[in-house]
């Protein structure tokens, strides 16, 4: 009895301990966070893109406290600031030995045109550039500034733009597994490696196409940013790879040293005193989360495939995006009921996803367009499928010049593999009633003749409902856009040509475009609506506790860095999807 007596105060203890001292470290810990260190009078920013970039800032906000610089929105805005700040004398810019995504690339190039163009010099120092990804983005971003540096020793890979597909049709065919797809139409290459064993014309067609749009965008900015000749510019990178000695002697760097000497020279030339000073430290996004008084431009932003529903609470400790078609259509319908808000900017990087969550999407755009608000939308990497249809009876569409957009297609469908599963002792038998499509969908068989007529009808009517939304919201014929549909990927250049977008250009320029069509001018602030969840309330949404018990767990998990405390929280929560049915979908939803 004593010794459990013993036992029960400990408990007790720790539970007063756990449930009182640590959500008072925490909020200390918070407050001094939210304190910044001071910024010299002179300073060199220092940006870091060697880490993973998102487009905009991670709406998980465990994962939004502190560090600003891994989204490209939250570079642009904190560099258009830095331009005014009397304190801030220079940056200097990491690149990256990999490539870039295009459309974030090009909106980092303007952002830092416009922060020289105020006056401030971007000293760029790279390590080496090697063929990952599209490398000639990071070359550009290097050429936009006004010394690019590259260290001794290192490699300049930089003489074009390759890529790889898998085909699995031979592998499939072997072991019986039986793809069955529809696409509309040919250009419509998303599943191909299931249904062929090489490229289609078409398939071939539209990614030369595309990687050539890019390359020749990256080597004309590039070439233009230093006034040099675009062809003797290609033929050097061409005749590569080069060392560091090989690419100052073409010209193609302009400096040869270390990190620490490029940081020095900056600094040298910012004046006595002056400092580095990182750039995440300097980043502050609070102007352009709080609420303007007056009239205003709202920003809504949208990074991922975009599905149905809400925002359910997903782990709190990822940073996966994903749009969620309640919250982003009450984001804008709440968008244009607001009397401050003038004009909305939908800030759009997604490849695509389900058509019934686009279409409940767009219909938020035709309900403040129908409040007199102009909607302008603004590309990143991606404007495509889905995240065309979501653009796509916008006031206005503004695109990089490499953002991949349209993609006007869809497809959808299964994959039988009863032959390739009874190979290894497992059958699949189906059993149902009702009609003969409600067994469409198992994974036993392929789809009878019945079957795939009933489900290829059905894509052509959701091809057909995309065609028709493009066609109202460009004021382009249905035919026409048929013409240049047919799951199609063009580069924002090209779109531009074809009707699809009505400008070239970054998130600033977008933003001209809508005080443009709002008829505002001088200085409009910018507020953010961009739907999110506070910290512990996506806690409690995730685990299904309250928020003051969601506060406990977070706490323990994050002062203690107890990976088992972290298990637990992943476990509960896989837990709580599976309870909730969110599993493998199996049904065939359409994916543009």
């Amino acid at each position: 009895m004593k010794q459990f007596l013993i036992t029960a105060a400990g408990v007790f203890a720790g539970l007063v301990i756990f449930l009182v001292g640590v959500p008072v470290v925490l909020v200390s810990m918070a407050l001094g966070a939210a304190a910044p260190a001071p910024i010299p009078a002179r300073t060199v920013l220092e940006l870091d893109l060697r880490q993973s970039l998102t487009d905009q800032s991670p709406r998980n906000p465990l994962w939004g406290l502190g560090r600003n610089s891994t989204s490209v929105m939250s570079i642009i805005e904190t560099l258009r600031r830095a331009e005014g700040d009397g304190r801030i004398k220079g940056l200097l810019v990491r690149l990256p030995e990999g490539g870039l995504e295009p459309g974030m690339a090009d909106e980092i190039r303007l952002a830092l045109a416009h922060f020289r163009a105020a006056g401030k010099p971007v000293y760029a120092h790279s390590q080496g550039i090697y063929p990952a990804g599209i490398v000639t983005t990071t070359y550009m971003l290097g050429r936009a500034s006004d010394q690019f540096w590259m260290q001794p020793g290192a490699s300049l890979q930089v003489t074009g733009i390759a890529t790889e597909e898998i085909f699995f049709k031979r592998f499939f065919d072997k072991y019986g597994v039986n793809p069955q797809y529809e696409q509309r139409y040919e250009y419509k290459n998303a599943v191909n490696g299931y249904l062929h064993s090489d490229f289609t014309p078409a398939h071939r067609e539209s990614t030369l196409s595309w990687m050539g749009s890019v390359y020749a965008s990256n080597l004309a900015f590039a070439a233009a940013d230093r006034k040099a000749d675009p062809t003797a510019l290609k033929a050097a990178l061409e005749a590569g790879p080069h060392l560091a000695d090989d690419a100052l002697k073409l010209k193609l760097i302009d400096r040869i040293g270390q990190v620490r000497e490029a940081e020095q020279a900056l600094l040298d030339k910012a004046g006595d005193g002056a400092r580095a000073v990182d750039f995440d430290d300097y980043a502050d996004d609070r102007k352009m989360n709080a609420k303007p008084v007056g009239n205003a431009i709202a920003l809504i932003e949208a990074e991922g495939p975009i599905v149905t529903g809400r925002d359910q609470g997903s782990n709190p400790f990822t940073r996966g995006s994903t749009i969620y078609s309640d919250d982003l259509a009450d984001a804008i319908v709440r968008a244009g009921k607001a009397d401050s808000v003038k004009a909305i900017v939908l800030r759009v990087n997604s490849p695509g996803g389900s058509d019934t969550a686009s279409e409940q999407i767009l219909d938020a755009v035709r309900f403040a367009k129908s409040k007199g608000k102009p909607v302008v939308v603004s590309m990143s990497t991606y404007g495509a499928s889905g995240g065309y249809w979501i653009a796509s009876e916008a006031s206005a569409i503004v695109a990089q010049p490499t953002t991949l957009t349209g993609s006007i297609g869809v497809f959808g469908g299964k994959f039988a593999v009863g032959e390739a599963a009874s190979r290894f002792g497992v059958d699949l038998r189906p059993v149902g009633v009702g009609g003969d499509y409600a067994g469409a969908f198992g994974l036993g068989q392929p789809f009878t003749p019945a079957q795939r007529a009933a489900f290829a009808g059905w894509m052509d009517r959701i091809y057909g409902e995309f065609v028709a939304r493009v066609a109202a919201g460009r004021k382009l014929s249905p035919d026409r856009v048929r013409e240049i549909a047919r799951g199609r990927v063009w580069t924002g250049a090209q779109a531009r040509g074809l009707g699809l977008v009505d400008e070239v250009g970054g998130f600033y320029q977008a933003i001209d475009k809508a005080k443009q069509l709002a008829s505002l001018t001088g200085d409009i602030p910018i507020r953010r609506m961009t739907p999110t969840e506070g910290a512990f309330e996506a806690l409690q949404n995730m685990l299904g506790v309250s928020a003051q018990s969601a506060r406990t767990l977070a706490a323990a998990a994050w002062i203690f860095g107890d990976p088992r405390a972290q298990g637990v929280l992943d476990r509960v929560a896989e837990a709580r999807l599976r309870g909730q049915g969110h599993g493998t979908v199996l049904a065939p939803m359409p994916i543009r």
